[in-house]
């Protein structure tokens, strides 16, 4: 069983879907959480969620597009907790559209959002996991980043420049004991998924080897796993959890 007791860790986007689900998993293996999202109402339900399990959790309400909050945010982590072991860059969202008619705020807003935080997440921790020699840093990629969607050029786009990113930092800190490794998703069950009609819902299950669509815990798993000790000689990687939609 994996043990992440003292690790300290940070999840972006954990108010609801996969970043809620791999917040309450990282603290069932032991871990404190600190938890990041624009809404501080669903923050505070899934803090207590945490702390029923045991486990400390700090709820903080930032817009991680914003490089002020973000380094504030941090600031106040390492001050309550006094470390930063574990960074999981979740957030995202989708603005859909063909690309002949997409806005260009919906381009801006899907790459700031998924993107540029990821930038800004991991350019403010690093300074404490370079100083403690020593860091897991995941990023949440997507299928869809691999192999591309017609009418989320903008989502696919973000979620490509995940995958380089994660590989490039990945040798930048690799010589300070921190790894950087990615997961790509496939279909999950999300506020997306269940707003699909039933006709292509079903036309989706079918393209999925594994039969179903995936779960936020299926997700939550693989963190957990990238997380640990177990992982501390895997970096620069993907890890794909999609079903095999994607092989």
């Amino acid at each position: 069983m994996i043990d992440l007791t003292e690790r300290v860790a940070i999840v972006t986007g954990a108010s609801r879907g996969i970043g809620r689900d791999t917040a309450l998993a990282l603290a069932r293996a032991g871990a404190d959480l600190v938890l990041l999202a624009r809404s501080e109402d669903r923050l505070r339900v899934v803090a207590e969620e945490i702390e029923q399990l045991g486990r400390r959790a700090l709820p903080l309400k930032a817009d991680v597009t914003v490089a002020e909050q973000v380094t504030a945010a941090v600031t106040e982590a390492k001050r309550q907790y006094g470390r930063i072991d574990v960074l999981v860059n979740n957030a995202g969202i989708t603005r859909d559209g063909l690309l002949l008619r997409m806005k260009r705020e919906d381009w801006n807003a899907v790459i700031e959002t998924n993107l540029t935080s990821v930038y800004l997440c991991c350019q403010a921790v690093l300074p404490h996991m370079l100083r403690a020699r020593y860091g897991r840093i995941i990023n949440i990629t997507s299928v869809l980043g691999q192999m591309g969607n017609a009418g989320q050029t903008n989502y696919a786009a973000s979620k490509a420049g995940i995958i380089g990113f994660t590989k490039a930092l990945a040798r930048e800190v690799a010589s300070r004991n921190i790894t950087v490794n990615a997961i790509a998703p496939g279909f999950i069950e999300t506020a997306m998924t269940e707003a699909l009609d039933e006709k292509r819902r079903q036309e989706l299950i079918a393209s999925i080897p594994l039969g179903r669509v995936g779960e936020g815990r299926d997700v939550a798993a693989g963190v957990v796993f990238l997380a640990s000790e177990a992982a501390g000689y895997i970096t620069g990687q993907v890890l794909n959890i999609n079903g095999g939609i994607y092989m």
